[in-house]
């Protein structure tokens, strides 16, 4: 079945294989952000994790079973960024604060290895598992931008659940694209931009109703 095919072969049950396991899975990042995926082949990842090619086999079946894993590691890393964000500062006070802050992390998340994220998005297996904890990762984001635009007495938008989905897929499309795009970007000014334009978004309402008033 294709989706055996994209499953890890065996889960660590001691330290030592999850350090293993944690070796191949980084040496696989290189592999591909530098050769692309064609090129990286599991001689190549087993090679940089210096690890035998019998000891890669013995945690994950092939490539493709690899980039599904390293997707689903970069998935829960920006599940949980906003979450530890939140512990260390307090909520923002106004709405274009709070834009900001979710550009911001969303930015970090992504400047790991631009390469690697390219080759993730284009390139790897669309395992049922994998498309699932996206579609999860997409719903709990709308969710918080829903909860976010809800909490601020500025934001003006007429429908708040579209206006979510609508921030959250254009944060996503376009971080991604810029970041992992051929040329270089100025972070701060991309920042700057991107909240400007979302804020002007969600409280386009507010600034026609001030006009109508003057």
């Amino acid at each position: 079945m294709p989706g055996k095919r994209l499953q890890p072969r065996k889960e660590p049950q001691q330290v030592r294989g999850e350090l293993t396991r944690q070796r191949i899975l980084t040496a696989a990042a290189r592999v591909f952000a530098e050769m692309g995926y064609a090129a990286g082949t599991t001689n190549r990842i087993a090679e940089r994790a210096r690890v035998s090619i019998g000891s890669l086999y013995q945690y994950y079946p092939n490539k493709d079973a690899i980039l599904v894993a390293l997707a689903a590691r970069h998935l829960d890393t920006r599940a949980e960024s906003p979450r530890r964000h939140r512990e260390t500062a307090g909520p923002p006070e106004t709405l274009d604060g709070a834009l900001r802050e979710l550009v911001h992390v969303a930015i970090q998340n992504h400047l790991d290895d631009p390469q690697l994220l390219r080759v993730m998005a284009e390139q790897a297996p669309r395992a049922p598992e994998l498309l699932e904890q996206v579609a999860r990762y997409e719903e709990e984001r709308i969710a918080e931008v829903r909860g976010l635009l809800e909490r601020y007495p500025e934001t003006s938008v007429s429908n708040v659940d579209m206006a979510a989905r609508i921030v959250v897929n254009a944060v996503e499309l376009l971080v991604h694209k810029l970041i992992a795009g051929p040329e270089p970007l100025d972070l701060p000014a991309f920042e700057d931009e991107l909240v400007t334009l979302l804020t002007r978004y969600a409280t386009a309402g507010s600034e026609r109703s001030s006009g109508l008033r003057r």
